[in-house]
């Protein structure tokens, strides 16, 4: 049996570090090599080869989709040169332009959002997803897309994915879901029905925070190819060094991502029993309001957090000038611990009165759990809320 056959019923962790191995049939590298060129040459008048111009199709390219594809449980993946770049491939091909958002959305795809409502391109509804009543009044009308973020950024929101996928559908919308926040290591919304999911992989697909990516995986393989005849069109596919780094760290992604979560409820329990904290945001908690859900359709919590400080801005002033192992920094899912303030860094593109609604307070910090020991990391945050 090939090695490809056997990778057809093989578990995750080895498909992930197998896809594309030993397949370089002209010097045996075991690793697959990366393919700089940026154009390719035709074997004669009309005989084009695999490919012709990097910017529509190279293999280092191709062999990250399949691994990201693969895990997603997707037909196929266009790769794009940034997780936003990928979201606004979506509304390049819907007929009906109305978008349901979440109310609370990362604040730089409400900004590509708003963005893109100003051209007249499409139409944004803000929503909260998290009531039912006022998603059912939202799905009243025809939709083009639904798109869902869960957990959502930064307040850790669960929503029901199989429910809302369903109510997507029967509006007659095609259903994204950003799934950065978990990675395909913790969730998999084609499962439970939706048609495309997102990633900036970046974040946790990536894992080092030396690259910059997206991902659009699709269910159909029509959708595959619409999506990266427009990702052509518009020149918004990654070049191969990126291509290649971002394939280096993936093949860790489950390792990672098992120890970065089981870090993350540590220090969310610690968090939650200390003074200065008046409330925790991690779907690993039990007082979460969605943990059941979370529980039920996710492999895991994950490793990403945010926290109220009972001091409001002036203790987060206090404790950011004072914190030691995490790095004030936006971006999430690398191997080092980062903090960030939302409100002026991460959603500052949300108005004031956007981030009210969301539920981003002046007193809310955001926190990535890397892959440090997380009990130099409970120590770091101790010493920080002293002085809270």
């Amino acid at each position: 049996m090939s090695r490809k056959d056997y990778l057809k019923d093989a578990k995750p962790g080895t498909k992930v570090i197998n896809i594309g191995i030993d397949t370089d049939r002209a010097h045996g590298a075991v690793m697959p090599p990366i393919y700089l060129s940026s154009n390719y040459s035709f074997a004669g008048f009309g005989q084009k080869r695999g490919y012709d111009y990097a910017r529509s199709g190279n293999p280092t390219r191709d062999i990250i989709a399949d691994v990201i594809a693969d895990l997603e449980g997707g037909a196929g993946a266009v790769m794009t040169a940034s997780g936003l770049a990928a979201l606004d491939l979506l509304w390049q091909d819907l007929p009906n332009k109305r978008v349901i958002v979440p109310h609370d959305c990362y604040g730089g795809t409400q900004r590509l959002l708003n963005a893109r409502r100003r051209q007249g391109l499409i139409e944004v509804v803000y929503v909260d997803q998290g009531d039912d009543a006022a998603m059912e009044s939202a799905l009243s009308q025809p939709a083009g897309l639904l798109l869902l973020e869960t957990p959502s950024n930064p307040l850790m929101r669960v929503i029901d994915l199989e429910k809302l996928i369903a109510l997507g559908h029967a509006a007659g919308a095609k259903v994204a879901v950003d799934n950065t926040f978990l990675s395909p290591a913790l969730q998999n919304p084609i499962a439970f029905g939706a048609d495309f999911v997102i990633h900036s992989t970046t974040k946790y697909i990536n894992g080092h925070s030396d690259v910059i990516g997206g991902a659009l995986v699709c269910t159909t393989a029509e959708d595959v190819t619409t999506y990266r005849w427009w990702a052509n069109c518009l020149g918004s596919t990654p070049g191969a060094f990126d291509s290649y780094m971002t394939l280096r760290g993936v093949r860790t992604l489950l390792v990672r991502v098992k120890q970065q979560q089981e870090s993350a409820q540590a220090i969310a329990e610690f968090l939650d029993a200390h003074p200065a904290v008046s409330r925790v945001f991690y779907p690993g908690l039990p007082s979460h309001p969605q943990h059941a859900l979370a529980k039920r359709q996710q492999k895991g919590f994950g490793a990403m957090m945010s926290f109220e400080l009972s001091g409001g801005l002036e203790a987060v002033k206090r404790v950011l000038e004072v914190v030691d192992l995490f790095s004030l920094a936006e971006s999430l899912g690398g191997v080092e611990s980062l903090i960030v303030h939302p409100g002026s860094m991460t959603h500052a593109a949300m108005s004031p009165e956007a981030q009210a609604t969301a539920g981003i307070t002046e007193g809310l910090l955001r926190l990535s759990i890397g892959l440090e020991d997380p009990t130099d990391l409970i120590a770091a945050l101790d010493r920080a809320l002293q002085v809270a």
